[in-house]
């Protein structure tokens, strides 16, 4: 396990801002479901406490489909899915992260776990 590390991030129109201490030396997760395979998500999951939205949540609008465990936000402005809100198998309340609204962030150089999220 690698250091955490302070990321700032956006939606594309900067209405949602937002800061996450993140380990990205793990596996970040690129997943095929309706949802993720169709938006190009590529995500890191880190406990809630870790996440900061910093302005927008206002701008927010929550998407929830399947069994409606995950809040899949979305700025109602530009369309861009940043980050959700959900819960960990063991109930602790957890932010996935999209990558690729870091700043700074070499996608290249991400270690990709391809999941199959179709199949669920």
């Amino acid at each position: 396990m690698g250091e955490l590390k302070r990321y700032t991030g956006s939606c594309h129109c900067g209405k949602v801002r937002f800061k996450v201490d993140a380990d990205l030396s793990g596996k970040v997760v690129s997943c095929n479901c309706s949802m993720c395979g169709r938006t190009g998500t590529m995500l890191a999951f880190v406990p809630a406490s870790q996440f900061i939205l910093e302005q927008g949540e206002d701008a927010l609008t929550d998407y929830q489909f399947g069994k409606k465990k995950i809040h899949h936000l979305f700025c109602a402005t530009c369309g861009v899915k940043s980050f959700a809100r959900g819960t960990g198998k063991d109930g602790t309340p957890t932010a996935a992260i999209n990558v690729r609204c870091l700043e700074g962030i070499d996608l290249k150089a991400l270690d990709t776990l391809e999941y199959d999220g179709k199949s669920l």
